[in-house]
């Protein structure tokens, strides 16, 4: 995920100079050549990994070594799993890589590195790309990538792994989204808004639940929030469905690399739910937005549509009811939709809708600015839901529904894309907090043009629309601070002034007009 640009200074503790990230994207994009941006990020993410898993296992390695006269063996598989370290076999070990990088076998020696880790790593089955002998993929060029990735190594070795190697994992991430586009779409979302998501939610302590989890994202922001707030990561369950395998693949090696236990099953989620009875505290999630290719029509009865059957040319209602569906009695969940389903009542969407609302799940709405995403500029808001909104740690919020429209904030960092800054973040995320009574959140008021805190019965009388802004209304305008009467005397004699100087300037224009033969 990109992060914001800082100054070529400024350095993090493990010693790694903030934008190195963006120095090694340009490098390991000159080798890409002419291959594709889909293709080429198994390259370079595959290879990335494998140096993740490498680093850990030498620094245990020679933790171990050091210890031989207690009785530690460095060469057993067991000593690294019992640390839930992978074991790296002689033949995967990035210094045998390296060593080897100039071979024009070198595509068959890393093929052979990654099924051997599956081999020894049950977990891992399945998941690391193993084509890296293929005729089309540049050998030379591949040793100089492997040269490039072994230079990801700063910083102390308890940092290094997890800190720089997952840093430069999650920017490749980023990178590799915008330059395939449209597709780039399938396995990730912006930073920014996963930010907005878990910060509004808050997932301390739980079962956290994606069942279209990409890259795995959402997993990843929620361990950092953890992290930021103090908390300890081993109060948090993951659980998470991808469709695409390659995405799946990604996912599991986002999550490995950052040392995050997960369970993450590949698989259609509407058609073949993995976690069947998982009732999760939290949902977070970004499913495809107006997705007609679901198959709902092999899906009319199912037990998930408990407020209505959502229509089979588009899933966005099949996906809110499979979030509903997996929230614990007081779980929360929130997930971005494409604006059509705060406003839609094609094909029954507005009767689905209406339940909801009435239902009296719906917590909080957020309408973000465009041109967030890549793969699409397909206007998005945000839905956070909430299955019990009066016995927990928050205030008694039973019939009323937070409406932000967040649509004139955040900036363009490019032709093409805008990205919310840390303090857009902040009014989001503070508002929604000191609405619902969090602890320290300070306390709410209605602003104008942002924010409004909506009666069920008003969202009634607006045939249970949720559009922000039909709630929230227009922003104040400033005070100036000049008194009524002069500020009318200073804008009548600007007036006068303008008329006549528009009089002068169409006299001028008759004479013209007139010298060239054109006069009345």
């Amino acid at each position: 995920m990109a992060r914001n640009a800082k100054s070529k200074g400024d350095k993090k503790e493990n010693g790694a100079t903030l934008g190195f990230e963006a120095k090694l994207w340009a490098a390991a994009d000159a080798l890409r050549n002419n291959m594709d941006a889909a293709e080429y990020k198994h390259v370079v993410l595959g290879l990335i990994f494998l140096k993740y898993i490498s680093d850990a296992f030498e620094a245990k390695h020679t933790e171990l070594v050091a210890e031989k006269k207690k009785g530690a063996d460095p060469e057993d598989p067991d000593e690294y799993r019992a640390a839930s370290i992978f074991w790296v076999p002689k033949e995967a070990r990035w210094q045998h890589l390296k060593g080897k990088a100039p071979q024009p076998t070198i595509g068959t020696i890393v093929d052979d590195a990654m099924a051997s880790i599956e081999r020894d790593n049950p977990s891992l089955r399945g998941v690391l790309p193993k084509d890296f002998a293929r005729p089309g993929l540049d050998k030379q060029r591949l040793g100089q990538l492997i040269n490039l990735v072994s230079d990801i190594a700063l910083g102390s070795a308890a940092d290094r792994a997890k800190d720089t190697l997952g840093r430069v994992y999650e920017y490749f991430l980023a990178r590799f989204a915008s330059a395939e586009g449209k597709s780039g779409g399938q396995f990730y979302t912006p930073s920014r808004v996963v930010r907005v998501l878990v910060e509004m939610l808050a997932p301390y302590k739980g079962r956290v639940y994606d069942p279209c989890c990409g890259s795995g994202g959402m997993f990843v922001s929620s361990e950092k929030f953890i992290e930021a707030h103090s908390g300890k990561l081993g109060d948090i369950s993951i659980y998470g469905q991808e469709s695409n395998y390659t995405t799946w693949r990604l996912a599991k090696m986002n999550l490995a690399i950052r040392g995050i236990d997960a369970q993450i099953a590949h698989g259609d989620t509407f058609h073949a739910d993995k976690h069947p009875d998982l009732k999760a505290d939290y949902v977070l999630a970004n499913p495809p937005f107006n997705d007609s290719d679901w198959r709902g029509e092999l899906l009319k009865d199912d037990k998930r549509w408990v407020y209505g059957k959502p229509p089979a040319g588009n899933a966005n209602f099949a996906w809110v009811q499979h979030f509903i569906h997996h929230l614990a009695p007081t779980g929360l969940a929130g997930f971005v939709l494409a604006n059509i389903s705060m406003s839609s009542h094609q094909s029954g969407e507005g009767e689905i809708r209406k339940a909801i609302v009435e239902a009296d799940l719906v917590d909080c709405m957020v309408a973000l600015p465009g041109q967030l995403f890549y793969s699409t500029q397909i206007p998005v808001c945000l839905w956070f839901l909430s299955r019990n909104k009066w016995n927990g740690p928050f205030r008694d919020r039973r019939g009323e529904t937070l409406f932000i429209d967040a649509r004139k904030l955040g900036s363009m960092v490019d032709r093409t894309h805008r990205e919310l800054a840390d303090a857009d973040l902040a009014r989001i995320t503070g508002t929604y907090h000191a609405w619902r009574g969090d602890k320290g959140a300070g306390n709410y008021a209605d602003v104008p043009g942002f924010c409004k805190a909506t009666k069920l019965d008003h969202i009634r009388t607006h045939g249970h629309v949720l559009t922000p802004g039909r709630y929230v209304g227009a922003e104040a305008a400033e005070e100036d601070g000049e008194v009524f009467e002069q500020k009318m005397q200073r804008l009548a004699t600007t007036l006068r002034q303008q008329q006549a100087e528009a009089a002068r300037m169409d006299a001028a224009i008759t004479i013209n007009l007139r010298e060239l033969g054109y006069g009345g």
